[in-house]
């Protein structure tokens, strides 16, 4: 199954139906920050989602509880693949390179990196 990228407004949403694992779309506006946005908004969008293949629904009656079908690990390869690809050459070291330079990781995280490439290379 092939994924597709999100919008913001859409992956706001999946961000919240990971975390809680299933709910209705009440229980997904009360997880988002203020300004809440309308009902009819975040009903609209989960269906959005539905119809990408990213999430389906349990029906009871008129209402629906939505749970996701896409994981949130398998959308993070998607959009660290589409990062790396799209804007770095598909080279690790470029991508890393630039956000040592945008100061995006400090020291401490850069050692922890090199911890995870020595307990890799060790395997």
């Amino acid at each position: 199954m092939e994924i597709k990228e999100l919008t913001r407004a859409e992956e706001q949403l999946m961000q919240v139906l990971w975390q809680i694992k299933k709910g209705y779309v009440k229980d997904v506006i009360d997880l988002l920050p203020e300004p809440k946005p309308a009902y009819n908004t975040v009903s609209t969008i989960i269906r959005i989602l539905e119809t990408k293949g990213f999430v389906s629904h349990t029906a009871y009656g008129k209402s629906h509880e939505y749970h996701p079908i896409i994981s949130k690990e398998q959308y993070q390869t998607f959009a660290a693949d589409k990062l790396l690809n799209g804007y770095f050459d598909n080279s690790v070291k470029r991508m890393f390179s630039f956000f040592v330079q945008k100061e995006k990781i400090n020291v401490k995280e850069a050692d922890e990196i090199m911890k995870l490439i020595e307990k890799f290379k060790d395997k």
